[in-house]
């Protein structure tokens, strides 16, 4: 235990195991992982996942508190068996039971080493811990319950058998929480990303999971589809419509010939069965061939092959490989690396001077530019849109002394494209016209970085030093956030954040030093990504990995020195393209303010 908490102590945080998702080795690009094979109708898994036993680690304490943040790991209806068998009969009932069937374990990131003291009759253990969330019986991850940061309880032998490796440890005067390390939700459960469709249903946006490694094969049809009926995590509940009510699984998912069948009670529409198919085929990605969809044992919405409506209907619309830029002397100019495409900028000469940095997106067949530059000591959003290259722009009404780099929104183009821009501690909303509107958050502080999802539907958010998330719901003017979630994590200062996958962020911070880590948007998971950077993070940009199979990317800056990665290494003069190359005895300037075009 002790040499797996050094290491996540150390930066080397570890990744949540999990057969999607997004496995990220030290200091790479990111990708995507497929989420295994599929399951064969009809297969056990026995006891895989389920966590040691009480008497598994004898008489080592230092093993037996590891296994003891374990025991609540597995399936909901067994976790308070599993944990009591560790505790001493005389306590167990101190336990906090939930009323009903609801199950939720307080997952919890330990910020030190447990110091594990011996005393002749018993062994006193305190626990230093971050809360991180609560883990409920729906695989969602919610925020923590507590602010509990110390736990205190002691190990004792069973009377008659101290010292005797067979009668092993109990817990005494035990926590009344549930305890979950973050190391066991690594190893006990799979990371899964379920769909559900925007309110207006033209975009699927992205939903976490967790499922019990111990739940058997033929059961993980039926839970994912289960999730989907029961809605969305409560975080993104304003940005995504949930099925018809009264929507259930009859009976458990069914797998004969190679044919998944899924039966329920649902209102029969046709153009809902199609859409819940698609919904179905990108929520189990896992899984080829056939699906069936069943209302009242009719079949109603038949999937030939899960792989091709995949194909067909793909949850990003992505036509192209991103191109990187930066600004340098002024302009926002293309950088070039063997492998990846570089094109000129799509911006006209013109309105392509002063520059601090930019936002680039497509959107159809037109580019959206946004371009922070300096004006009479003040910052200015110029904004255009149109065909390669955009030649019109418009100025925000007023200066400021600093503003981000500014995002666009991608769900809501539809002739009407909006972006977030952070300007003076404030959020605000742009359009194509580069008018400002506030944006509330309700959260403490002044706002420092904002960053938008994939799917166009999420944003994350520095304020008041600590990481959000939030939700967004289209409206007439761009889109509002819904209530903000704050997500919890071992880095401080932070300074800038990014979308680095589907649910993962890119984030900047300290770990004691600088350091750029990859977090997962609940903040269970906490991966370094860089930390030899030796100065604060003052721009950051990433290119998503996502579900169509697109490798991901970042670049930063810090101290007026750009970086991008795979790995993080310094941007180089001799990148920058469309630059007249300097004078004889002149030194080139630095690269800044990097970001992608995609």
């Amino acid at each position: 235990m002790r040499r797996r908490l050094l290491a996540g102590l150390l930066g080397g945080a570890l990744l949540l195991g999990g057969v999607t998702g997004c496995g990220i080795p030290e200091n790479t690009e990111v990708r995507v992982d497929g989420p295994g094979p599929a399951a064969e109708g009809g297969s056990t898994s026995g006891s895989r996942g389920e966590p040691p036993s009480r008497s598994a680690a004898g008489t080592d304490a230092e093993l037996f508190v590891e296994n003891f943040l374990s025991a609540a790991a597995g399936e909901p209806d067994r976790a308070y068996q599993r944990v009591r068998q560790f505790i001493t009969p005389a306590d167990r009932d101190r336990l906090q039971t939930k009323q009903g069937s609801e199950v939720a374990l307080a997952v919890v990131r330990l910020t030190e080493e447990p110091v594990i003291a011996p005393a002749p009759d018993r062994t006193e253990v305190t626990l230093k811990v971050q809360q991180v969330g609560q883990l409920r019986n729906d695989g969602t991850l919610g925020p923590p319950e507590t602010s509990t940061t110390t736990y205190t309880f002691e190990l004792r032998s069973q009377p008659g058998q101290e010292g005797l490796a067979e009668g092993g440890l109990y817990v005494a005067n035990p926590p009344t929480a549930l305890l979950l390390s973050v190391e066991a939700l690594e190893t006990y459960y799979q990371s899964r990303t379920i769909y559900f469709w925007n309110n207006d249903r033209t975009r699927l946006v992205p939903d976490q999971r967790y499922l019990p490694l111990a739940v058997p094969d033929e059961r993980r049809v039926s839970e994912v589809v289960k999730w989907l009926t029961a809605g969305p995590s409560a975080w993104l509940g304003t940005a995504v419509s949930r099925l018809p009510d009264g929507t259930r699984l009859i009976n458990n998912a069914t797998r004969t010939d190679g044919r998944w069948e899924v039966d329920l009670e649902m209102p029969e529409n046709k153009a809902r069965l199609e859409q819940l198919g698609t919904q179905l085929a990108w929520s189990l990605s896992d899984l080829d061939g056939p699906l069936d969809i069943k209302i009242r044992n009719q079949s109603q919405e038949f999937i030939p092959d899960l792989e091709r409506r995949r194909l067909e209907r793909p949850v990003h619309q992505l036509t192209e490989s991103f191109q990187r830029f930066c600004v340098y002397e002024g302009a926002v100019h293309p950088l070039a690396y063997a492998g990846e495409p570089s094109g000129p900028v799509p911006v006209d000469a013109k309105a392509n001077r002063n520059v601090v940095s930019a936002g680039l997106s497509r959107a159809d067949n037109q580019i959206l530019a946004a371009l922070v530059v300096t004006d009479a000591g003040r910052q200015w959003l110029s904004v255009g849109t149109g065909a390669d290259p955009v030649a019109v722009f418009s100025r925000s009404a007023k200066g400021y002394a600093a503003m981000s780099r500014p995002v666009w929104l991608r769900s809501t183009y539809r002739g009407q494209p909006a972006g977030l821009v952070v300007a003076d501690g404030s959020l605000y909303r742009f359009d194509a016209q580069a008018q400002l509107t506030a944006v509330p958050l309700g959260v403490p502080g002044p706002v420092t970085a904002v960053a938008a999802s994939l799917d166009g539907h999420r944003i994350a958010v520095i304020a008041g030093g600590a990481l959000y998330v939030a939700a967004l719901s289209p409206d007439g003017a761009g889109a509002t956030p819904g209530p903000a979630r704050r997500l919890h994590t071992r880095l401080t200062s932070l300074s800038a954040v990014d979308w680095y996958g589907e649910n993962t962020l890119v984030l900047a911070g300290a770990v004691g030093r600088p350091a750029v880590y990859e977090v997962s948007v609940d903040g269970a998971r906490e991966s370094r990504l860089e930390d030899k950077i030796g100065a604060r993070v003052t721009h950051l940009a990433a290119y998503p990995a996502n579900a169509v199979g697109r490798l991901g990317a970042a670049m930063y800056e810090a101290n007026g020195v750009a970086y991008r990665s795979s790995p993080f290494e310094r941007i180089q003069p001799q990148q920058v393209q469309e630059v007249a190359p300097p004078s004889a005895g002149a030194r080139a300037g630095n690269p800044t303010a990097p970001f992608f075009l995609y």
